[in-house]
């Protein structure tokens, strides 16, 4: 059996009337509050660590009363964090209370983190529906270097085993539902295809924004100008200063004058994350690394909502139905930018994206 198509549309508001006033003003001037969260520390089996940002019923994030009750790291929180402290022996009790409740796993874009918007308004939705809910943080995004010189890629599958595994035997009977959102949907929905009969034990899962075929948007983002000019130049403000503390922390592994000529996410891509991660160039992490041949593949209940007017993404790579399993539905309304989806009379909303989640996981339920 193919895969439901979806065409409803998202009813992005007049006053955003192009795929690029939607993506920016939902990146970043749409008003949400602002959740915040418990950190967790945990170490990876390769010597490094990945930081988890709680939220929950019970948990309050406020700053510990006394430093030595914090369980996973000593050091202070970044300025820029999304959380407030760090995870307690109180707060394991509490998570413990919960152990059957629903429970979500949010796996960031590119460069992202729990500050995001789209994470905040997913976040947000969900923990007032009385839902457990984490946020993820690839390698390097939580606004703390990580210990390696590699930092995380779209296709890294192993990571995501990772955290799921992590994160079911730390809540064993939660009704775990997993969300990734561009670069973290890409992995999630490549993970959930490579391991389909390791995957059952979760609920539900949803692909927001990705590039399913990251050789069409990895061209797309390089070679078009506003592309180009606007978004390559956002992430690669912050990708090139990460990979510049790593060259002083490893000297001589990291091509320092190749990354710091790059003007394009292709030019990023063959100078550190490709070499970096044991791929070719960028073409071969691209290709190796897409969800797309993966779909076919898919076992678990799975929304993957992509606009059709996604500046990161040609509309002539996303899939049709012939080439997703029946588990899948891909929702492909006209309208709604990249991880944005912004609704409403001005100043707008972002509440349609964790509605239009929500509607899909009540319906298995």
């Amino acid at each position: 059996m193919a895969a439901t198509l979806d065409t409803s549309p998202c009813p992005v508001p007049w006053w955003l009337p192009d795929c690029q006033s939607q993506t920016l003003y939902g990146a970043l001037l749409a008003p949400t509050h602002r959740l915040s969260f418990i950190r967790e520390r945990i170490n990876t089996p390769d010597g490094d660590f990945i930081e988890f940002d709680w939220s929950a019923p019970g948990l309050v994030a406020q700053p510990a009363k006394r430093p030595h009750e914090s369980l996973s790291a000593s050091e202070a929180l970044p300025p820029n964090s999304g959380a407030t402290r760090w995870l307690t022996q109180a707060d394991h009790q509490q998570l413990g209370k919960l152990d059957d409740a629903p429970a979500l796993v949010l796996l960031h874009g590119l460069e992202g983190s729990s500050r995001s918007r789209y994470a905040q308004s997913i976040a947000q939705y969900f923990r007032a529906r009385g839902w457990i809910v984490v946020i993820a943080h690839f390698r390097g995004c939580s606004g703390v270097p990580n210990r390696m010189a590699r930092a995380y890629h779209s296709g890294d599958t192993q990571e995501v085993q990772f955290i799921l595994s992590y994160l079911k035997s730390k809540l064993s009977r939660a009704r775990w539902h997993a969300v990734g959102v561009s670069l973290g949907g890409n992995a999630l929905l490549k993970y959930l295809g490579e391991y389909a009969l390791e995957t059952q034990w979760l609920k539900a899962a949803c692909g927001i924004s990705v590039p399913l075929d990251l050789v069409a948007a990895g061209n797309y983002l390089s070679d078009n100008f506003f592309n180009r000019q606007v978004y390559t130049r956002y992430f690669l403000r912050t990708l090139k200063p990460k990979v510049f503390e790593k060259a002083r922390r490893f000297p001589g592994v990291i091509d320092v004058l190749r990354v710091a000529s790059a003007t394009t996410l292709r030019d990023f891509d063959n100078a550190y994350t490709a070499p970096m991660h044991g791929f070719r160039d960028a073409f071969d992490y691209w290709q190796q690394s897409s969800c797309k041949p993966w779909l076919a593949r898919i076992s678990t209940p799975t929304l993957v909502l992509n606009a059709k007017n996604d500046p990161f993404i040609p509309v002539s790579s996303l899939p049709d139905i012939s080439q997703a399993a029946a588990q899948v539905c891909l929702h492909q309304p006209e309208q709604g930018g990249h991880a944005s989806f912004v609704c409403g009379a001005f100043p707008g909303q972002l509440t349609w994206l964790p509605q239009r989640i929500a509607r899909f996981f009540d319906a298995l339920a």
